[in-house]
């Protein structure tokens, strides 16, 4: 496990302000920060719990907005074991600490690392394409849906991306990462005002799609090069030329995560 696993994570203390943490998440690509004291876990703080603290309650710390970890993990467990633990608790990341006695924080163990440790090990999936794993009912947002709209959305799917449509057509892709963002970018206005901001303003365009044939190894290879958390599955791509994964335009018919595709290589 200490071999998969990020080890050296960045962390915050307990009293770190909202504003530090949100500059973190805002600067860096990471999905999660552990909370420690002492090098001791104390929780974790996801993109979804800054989502949820508003630009007035920003000057709280982060004993504040953090959570127990659903999960814990220590160096002597198994890799497989662990991805299902994951997959299970519907997690992407869990800790790893020393021992379930002594919680000193030694890294992080995430579906990307599981999944790029099995493909470095030449692991097979059981399912041969997008098309075997795709959900084809995708929870989706317009073009022009306000930010106050796409977080709604988020909360009650459970989703952290959702693929953004135009007259039915897919032509981006927006993340809780990009919504943290919006309240540092979009500057020179009031929060209310942020909100009413269209997705078409923060989303990340053209994104990164796969077709019903593109194989699972093609797929996991692309997700971990690109550090993507779910894969459009579309029809009749228009791709960048320079750019042979990113269609300015398509149809969507499905969507596949990251996790969808784990559960490939260890079932």
């Amino acid at each position: 496990m200490e071999e998969v696993m990020t080890s050296n994570p960045v962390t915050v203390s307990i009293s770190t302000a909202a504003t530090r943490v949100r500059s973190i998440f805002r600067d860096e690509d990471f999905r999660c920060i552990p909370v420690v004291q002492e090098g001791h876990l104390k929780g974790l703080i996801t993109r979804r719990d800054m989502q949820n603290i508003s630009a007035n309650k920003s000057n709280i710390e982060a004993r504040g907005i953090m959570e127990r970890p659903k999960l814990i993990f220590t160096p002597e467990m198994d890799l497989i074991d662990a991805a299902h633990n994951l997959l299970n608790s519907e997690e992407i990341q869990g800790p790893v600490v020393e021992s379930s006695d002594n919680f000193k924080l030694l890294g992080i163990l995430s579906v990307f690392d599981i999944l790029l440790a099995l493909l470095e090990n030449g692991a097979n999936p059981s399912q041969k394409t997008l098309g075997d794993i795709k959900t084809e009912n995708v929870v989706s947002c317009d073009y022009q849906d306000s930010i106050s709209t796409l977080w709604n959305k988020m909360d009650e799917s459970g989703f952290s991306g959702l693929p953004v449509l135009k007259k039915g057509k897919l032509i981006g892709i927006v993340t809780r990462k990009d919504l943290i963002n919006s309240r540092n970018n979009l500057t020179g206005m009031g929060s209310g005002d942020v909100k009413r901001i269209p997705a078409e303003k923060i989303m990340q365009t053209p994104p990164i799609v796969g077709t019903s044939d593109m194989s699972l190894e093609e797929a996991a290879t692309l997700m971990v090069q690109k550090d993507i958390g779910r894969l459009p599955v579309v029809e009749n791509p228009k791709y960048i030329k320079k750019e042979p994964f990113r269609a300015k335009e398509s149809d969507l018919i499905g969507i596949v995560a990251r996790e969808d595709v784990l559960r490939s290589y260890i079932n």
